[in-house]
């Protein structure tokens, strides 16, 4: 595995442990707004423990044509 590879995967699972301490998989994801807080707190990874603290306040998903 190369270096860069393994800092990637170290990086999202300390993103994966920030977001389990906030809670955010205990319920799952409700909403748009919830799945996005979830996903951008993972990406953030170590930063969240900087005090980084991201949030997705509204989501608007297009709805497929008919």
């Amino acid at each position: 595995m190369k270096i860069g590879s393994l800092l990637v995967v170290v990086w999202l699972v300390i993103g994966i442990f920030a977001a389990a301490q906030r809670d955010y998989f205990k319920s799952g994801a409700d909403s748009c707004a919830k799945a996005g807080t979830i996903a951008v707190t993972i990406v953030a990874g170590p930063l969240n423990y900087l005090g980084v603290n991201p949030k997705i306040k509204n989501c608007n998903v297009p709805h497929p044509s008919k």
